[in-house]
């Protein structure tokens, strides 16, 4: 029997929806979750993220700004825009959209906005506090592959998860995440040796490599759930993951698409993250 499909499209839905509603209260509190986005460049893949952001903040009721910055701005020039940012009341969130030109370092630029709107939970602060599983903003894919396994009822305390992948944004996070669950976590990476043997142990198998179809069927035991975090474009301009699709269906319980999967919780839990940062704005005034 074919796997059961995790539809991030349909659960990204459902979350926003109860985001709009969230957000009507808020309204008449006097409060607008605020998102501010910067984008240094004029990178396609970056300029397409943005736009379905800035989309999926109009759907439900955020306040959104788009500072674009020229890619010769300099680091100095972007660390104040942050900090504007960090200051300006009416926003809640800060992303600065990556990868950023070779010059900027992405370091000093994570770290200099404010944690209180790293919606993006990539600070040092937000990620140790999610190391130690205090309360947090949480990196947003990590944060969607938690609620796309828990929407399913599938139960994560003691069962062993193999991440493939180790990336500070997806790999290493999606795994604190899963341990912050009590599973058993194992990473694999380009030096593992023998993978297939570990990856065979899974019950949960999270895939975040970037490679078109890196993992097909005989990498997974029988009933094992599959996370597919790849999203990668063939020469066909098809979209394809890191898993074969087709194959692992027929050997896992569950398995999430490419498109549709993972991808459309991203934006959601960056959206959540923002609501919940205005939200807490309101208990401090309070």
């Amino acid at each position: 029997m074919s796997a059961v499909i995790i539809s991030g499209k349909d659960l990204a839905k459902e979350k926003r929806e109860a985001m709009k509603k969230e957000i009507e209260v808020l309204a008449q509190e006097g409060v607008q979750p605020g998102l501010a986005v910067i984008l240094v460049g004029e990178d396609p893949a970056s300029q397409s993220y943005v736009k379905a952001k800035q989309k999926a903040c109009e759907e439900i009721g955020i306040y959104s700004v788009l500072q674009k910055l020229d890619a010769s701005v300099s680091e100095a020039q972007l660390l104040d825009q942050i900090q504007s940012f960090n200051l300006d009341p009416l926003i809640h969130g800060i992303l600065v959209q990556l990868p950023l030109p070779a010059h900027i370092s992405e370091k000093a630029v994570i770290e200099a906005i404010d944690p209180s709107k790293d919606v993006d939970g990539f600070h040092p602060i937000s990620v140790g506090k999610m190391m130690i599983g205090e309360d947090t903003f949480l990196p947003c894919t990590p944060f969607g592959i938690v609620e796309m396994i828990k929407s399913q009822e599938i139960e994560i305390e003691g069962k062993h998860v193999v991440v493939v992948g180790r990336s500070n944004i997806v790999g290493k996070p999606v795994g604190q995440l899963l341990l912050n669950e009590n599973a058993t976590v194992t990473y694999c990476h380009s030096r593992t040796k023998d993978m297939k043997s570990i990856t065979k142990q899974a019950d949960i198998l999270v895939v975040a490599v970037g490679k078109a179809n890196f993992i097909d069927a005989s990498y997974m035991k029988k009933g094992c759930v599959v996370i597919d975090v790849g999203v990668n474009r063939l020469e066909t301009g098809k979209l394809v993951g890191d898993v074969v699709f087709e194959d692992a269906k027929e050997v896992a319980s569950y398995i999430t698409p490419v498109p549709g999967g993972v991808g459309p919780m991203t934006i959601t839990m960056l959206l959540f993250n923002t609501v919940q940062s205005a939200k807490k704005t309101l208990v401090s005034v309070k």
